[in-house]
């Protein structure tokens, strides 16, 4: 069961993705893939069809046996990487640099200055 539950997971972000960033239509993972082909990064359309067979194979055929764990989340987190449009990781890059900055340079200026302001009170 802890199969199901990993594929369906992250097959559901993925699916999100195409859906929202990529305007796929459709109810399976393959036919979104397919509704969207044209939009997507070229290289990742094989990984995302080997995802979706992966996850129709393990939802829907009784016994199957998952082999490559491994190979499946790492073509998921690829696919997941490219997908995810890139202006928001550079805005989420900068923002945390910028909080990290503001934090150290106060950090700084306490050391420094901490005995005038201690004596200023």
């Amino acid at each position: 069961m802890a199969n199901i539950e990993m594929v369906v997971t992250r097959t559901r972000r993925i699916e999100h993705l195409l859906r929202q960033h990529y305007h796929a239509e459709g109810k399976g993972l393959h036919q979104l893939i397919s509704s969207s082909e044209e939009r997507l990064p070229h290289e990742i359309v094989p990984k995302l069809r080997f995802i979706a067979s992966v996850r129709n194979k393990t939802v829907h055929e009784d016994g199957y046996q998952f082999d490559d764990k491994k190979g499946f989340l790492a073509a998921c987190k690829l696919c997941e990487k490219e997908l995810t449009p890139r202006s928001g990781r550079f805005i989420w890059g900068v923002a945390v640099f910028l909080v990290l900055g503001f934090t150290a340079l106060a950090i700084w200026f306490y050391s420094v200055h901490w005995h005038h302001i201690k004596l200023a009170l």
